[in-house]
């Protein structure tokens, strides 16, 4: 069951259900000690398919973004940040926990084909946040749940009836949010002009349908959840985490305002998809037809995006959030004649990764090889609670690099995909180098090389030809599969 809400009964109906989630909630021991500190706050948000080239201010695709471009000129821009598994769930779950998918356990994305999905007892970055007096809202596309029943399903982009196809969409029950009390979510429902939302308090049986682009939708209930009038949305003494996860630019690309794709109006495919890698005179069938909805994709969320900076200013919490934009992963777009995601190039496996903190971190470009598994103990290292890290997180704190001070920095960021335990690809990013390796029919290996300083669109394998380098890769994947408990065997 499902019913459609206009944006005022909306309003007044979450805010009622949330000032009930968050005040009847006891305060912690934590959250009364937070009273006489200024943790800062946290905005945090990831569109699906963003890939780190789409953004002006990177000087690669031809695309509109005039905020996010202000927003790289007053932040820290991470270059060479890596999608590990440039797959939806998988960089969710690797954000949240701070562990690769082989110690998490979501090893694909979360959909009825798998008994895959995160964890109850998985101590996950929200988690930590809750304990330590945060209010937490949640905005967007989960995708961290196994479906379990058929009438929320639907096959891809199309809704589902019972028994017909993959069920991808899902009902989060408020015991597997990890912490989080303010939910606007679904699990994934790839409907962006009418998206589909479980409230704070909602049943099972009762999401709520919007007429409106889902980014847009988000970017207004996170604009009251900041503005928060008269503490309806969360407990206003203490210091809030808001994570906001818009599924545009991912497919489908044609469901997009019109009026994005009409700032585009006047170019070509040809004009847009500029990459030497994109065989322009015969592309790739789905980007000749959809680059111009792509880019009017991020534009739109780049809009978005400003608005939610605009409230920060205008609520006085510019200085003391920080704020980040990242992705889970990359698009494609006919480079190398392939769509969408779960590749090692460039255009599948780089991030955009952008944090902001007025007055704390330097603005500058950085070329650390972040990981989504870095993420979780990075932000708890700069909000003041790297003591709260489980001791089972494998990622880095390199919070200290951010702050502008000195740090052990990572040698290579580990690229993977798994095809249940053993299988799928493994590989490396380094400054200059990709590398990965794919097990075929014939129990050999398909290895790729390039040298991305010399080769910066990898048009050229250079596996046969530098046979040192590839063992040198090899060795050092070894010592990250051993790292990370990972049974492949290179």
């Amino acid at each position: 069951m499902s019913y459609s809400l206009s944006r005022r009964d909306f309003l007044k109906k979450t805010s009622a259900i949330s000032a009930t989630a968050v005040f009847s909630r006891p305060t912690s021991f934590a959250a009364e000690v937070l009273k006489d500190f200024n943790r800062p706050n946290l905005v945090f948000m990831f569109p699906d398919q963003f890939r780190r080239q789409a953004i002006g201010f990177m000087k690669q695709d031809p695309v509109i973004t005039p905020r996010l471009d202000a927003f790289c000129e007053q932040s820290l821009v991470l270059t060479d940040a890596v999608s590990s598994y440039p797959i939806c769930s998988p960089f969710r779950a690797q954000l949240f926990t701070g562990k690769y998918p082989i110690s998490n356990g979501v090893t694909t994305n979360c959909n009825s084909a798998h008994d895959v999905m995160l964890k109850k007892e998985q101590r996950c970055l929200t988690d930590i946040l809750h304990d330590n007096g945060y209010c937490l809202g949640y905005l967007g596309k989960w995708h961290l749940d196994k479906p379990h029943e058929p009438f929320v399903g639907r096959r891809r982009g199309r809704p589902g009836k019972p028994g017909g196809g993959i069920v991808w969409d899902e009902f989060v029950p408020p015991e597997r949010r990890h912490g989080i009390e303010f939910w606007h979510a679904y699990n994934c429902r790839d409907q962006h002009l009418n998206p589909r939302y479980w409230t704070t308090n909602a049943k099972r049986t009762e999401p709520i349908l919007f007429d409106e682009w889902s980014t847009k939708h988000e970017a207004d209930v996170a604009i009251e959840y900041i503005r928060n009038p008269q503490g309806k949305y969360r407990d206003p003494k203490k210091p809030f985490a808001l994570f906001i996860a818009p599924n545009p630019p991912h497919t489908p690309f044609d469901q997009v305002p019109k009026k994005y794709v009409e700032m585009y109006e006047g170019t070509s495919y040809r004009d847009l998809l500029n990459r030497p890698n994109v065989d322009i005179d015969n592309p790739h069938p789905q980007a000749k037809q959809h680059v111009k909805n792509y880019f009017a994709a991020v534009t739109g969320t780049d809009e978005q995006f400003g608005r939610i900076l605009d409230v920060l200013k205008e609520q006085g919490l510019e200085e003391n959030t920080i704020v980040v934009f990242t992705a889970d992963h990359g698009e494609m777009m006919g480079s190398q004649n392939l769509m969408h995601k779960g590749f090692p190039y460039e255009e599948s496996i780089g991030i955009p990764f952008i944090i902001r903190w007025p007055g704390k971190i330097p603005l500058r470009r950085d070329d650390l090889l972040l990981t989504p598994t870095d993420m979780m103990p990075s932000l708890l290292g700069l909000m003041g609670l790297k003591d709260s890290l489980p001791h089972d997180v494998e990622g880095i704190d390199y919070s200290s690099i951010m702050l502008g001070q000195p740090g052990t920095r990572p040698a290579s960021a580990l690229y993977l995909t798994c095809w249940g335990t053993h299988g799928g690809a493994r590989g490396l990013r380094t400054h200059r180098y990709t590398f990965s390796m794919t097990p075929q029919k014939d129990g050999k290996k398909k290895v790729l090389l390039f040298d991305n300083q010399q080769d910066p669109y990898q048009l050229n394998n250079l596996a046969e030809s530098k046979p040192k380098v590839v063992q040198e890769l090899t060795d050092e994947l070894a010592r990250w599969l051993r790292k990370t408990s990972d049974p492949w065997k290179v």
